[in-house]
């Protein structure tokens, strides 16, 4: 088990299994629905459906303890927030590896990215009841390994200047490593989504889906919302990895996983063995 680090700041009480000695201490089959939420799914599926694309992804133990030492601050790893712009000439200098996160208002996001950074509890990421809350390109610097970009939220209330800030940042930030693509797992794939699609697989831009929400969503639902995605990034896409990420920010499932994702996409988790 990963142990909390030493002179760890202090700040609000991390949730319960927002760490992964927490979840550990689960019973076999509510780990593995919290760890990998998506391979919860496969007993229910058609006999002869291909999952192949559930599991290609799929770390050790050791790797996701690794993922979650990047994510917990300390005195000598310190998790920040950077800046805000909403012009690239405001953006931090392009010093890290980075990803960003971007999908529809009132998909998540925010509370997403608050629960990615929930060891970091001196960490502020403002969540809103109020669709459209995020306004500007947040950024968030994790210690000397790389940095993390909440992006506005289009359709509902977005800023008036969404196309161009979004376009501009994916366009001309050269150190992004990969954009993860937010869907709400209740509602699945909308028409703003396919916009948004149709703008990264333009500017040939590596991203990923991320199935928000599951919590909400009855398991026929989600599986509807599952297997109609994968098909279409397997018929629509070409910048899109193949595997879909399932998470709850409420009940941290599949929150462990990204967490490792997002670790391996930035160089910090080069090799990842196979659970």
């Amino acid at each position: 088990m990963l142990l909390p680090r030493a002179g760890r700041a202090a700040g609000r009480a991390s949730p319960p299994l927002a760490a992964l000695a927490q979840v550990l201490r689960l019973e076999r089959s509510r780990r593995t629905g919290i760890v990998f939420p998506l391979q919860k799914l496969e007993r229910y599926l058609a006999p002869g459906t291909d999952t192949a694309r559930f599991r290609l992804f799929q770390p050790g133990l050791a790797a996701l303890q690794r993922a979650e030492a990047l994510f917990r601050s300390d005195r000598g790893h310190p998790i920040d927030y950077v800046s805000s712009a909403v012009r690239m000439d405001h953006a931090p200098p392009p010093a890290l590896p980075e990803v960003c996160f971007i999908g529809r208002s009132n998909v998540g996001k925010s509370s997403l990215i608050r629960a990615l950074f929930s060891l970091a509890p001196e960490v502020e990421v403002r969540v809103s009841k109020t669709p459209g809350h995020t306004k500007k390109m947040n950024f968030f610097k994790v210690g000397k390994y790389f940095t993390l970009v909440d992006m506005p939220g289009y359709g509902y209330r977005a800023p008036q200047d969404f196309v161009e800030m979004v376009e501009a940042y994916l366009q001309e930030r050269r150190n992004l490593k990969r954009t993860f693509l937010l869907v709400d797992g209740v509602v699945g794939l909308q028409k703003t989504d396919n916009i948004a699609v149709e703008m990264l697989e333009e500017f040939g831009i590596p991203y990923v889906m991320v199935l928000t929400k599951i919590d909400r969503a009855s398991r026929g639902v989600l599986l509807k919302n599952v297997l109609e995605i994968h098909e279409f990034v397997k018929e629509n896409t070409q910048g899109c990895f193949p595997q879909l990420f399932l998470v709850s920010s409420v009940e941290f499932s599949g929150v462990h996983l990204l967490r490792c994702f997002v670790a391996h996409v930035t160089g910090n988790l080069p090799t990842v063995e196979a659970s």
